[in-house]
């Protein structure tokens, strides 16, 4: 842009310019739209790169998680930014349709009621949730089956096995008991859908041993354990359908290291103010000593 420096400053007309340039006006416009480009492309480029490391290690991450976390290392980004430039560089994930039945519920067994509804949840260990979802190995399937902390959203308990059965149902359980073994369960609601796993008398007993009221989905209706299945979907994207596990071994210590290192420590939660199940859980005992380290608006 050309200033006529007799006067206060003020643009030459794109005319005069293309005169002065040599160039026809559609000429100067291409030129000018080029050279803006390019700018900015370069402007872009480090952020991009930025953005690609984060989907490297949280491939399921969204474009607002992916900005919360450039603002987390001093990236100064804004949502509308990060979705522009993941648009334009296809760096956006593309989801799998997978719909894995896991429950059977054509059994004699007796059926809890729903607790859930319209219950609000306030705080850890007041309300359990568990489920079943299947991986899929090189050439046969495996069984994952999973305990949630429905307060801090962490995976309190989980086991793997090729049985869809009460025994790899009860391991996940075990996990969690024992995790919380110094911990006051009093009035823990344990949820979860209607399948022969969760109402046979192993497990029940298991719960009615250590308190803890029992609780079933209604009948066919997946929305009753949405935040299992939110979890399942997470590990699915972000986990299994990035690797070919060729044996039980090799699933095992990728959905360990998942759950432990990514999942439960690291991937940030919208509901928990954007921390890991682990920094919230460490929030709240700040909180209960009169500290606060961590801001739900960070």
């Amino acid at each position: 842009m050309i200033w006529d420096n007799q006067r206060s400053p003020a643009p030459m007309p794109v005319s005069a310019s293309a005169r002065l340039l040599e160039v026809s006006k559609s000429g100067y416009y291409a030129w000018a739209k080029h050279n803006g480009h390019d700018s900015r492309k370069a402007r872009d480029k480090p952020i991009v790169e930025e953005i690609m490391k984060v989907i490297l290690q949280y491939p399921g991450y969204g474009y607002r998680r992916i900005a919360k976390e450039l603002r987390r290392q001093s990236q100064v980004v804004n949502h509308k930014r990060v979705l522009r430039l993941m648009q334009e560089n296809n760096l956006q994930f593309r989801r799998k349709k997978f719909n894995p039945i896991t429950t059977d519920s054509s059994h004699n067994n007796p059926v809890y009621p729903n607790l859930l509804r319209g219950l609000p949840i306030e705080r850890p260990n007041q309300v359990w949730a568990a489920d079943f979802t299947y991986i899929q190995l090189k050439k046969e399937f495996v069984y994952l089956a999973v305990e949630l902390d429905l307060y801090t959203r962490k995976c309190i308990g989980w086991s793997l096995s090729y049985g869809l059965d009460t025994e790899t149902a009860l391991d996940a359980l075990q996990m969690a008991l024992y995790e919380h073994q110094d911990q006051d369960l009093s009035g823990l609601v344990h949820h979860s859908d209607r399948g022969t796993q969760y109402t046979s008398f192993a497990f029940t007993q298991c719960l009615r041993n250590h308190g803890i009221q029992i609780s079933n989905s209604r009948k066919g209706n997946p929305y009753d354990n949405a935040y299992v299945e939110s979890f399942f979907k997470t590990l699915k994207y972000e986990e299994v359908y990035l690797n070919e596990y060729e044996t039980f071994e090799d699933a095992w210590d990728n959905i360990q290291a998942f759950i432990e290192d990514v999942h439960n420590s690291k991937r940030m939660h919208s509901a928990l103010g954007y921390l890991s199940p682990m920094e919230f859980e460490q929030k709240i005992k700040n909180e209960s000593k009169g500290e606060i380290i961590y801001s739900l608006d960070s």
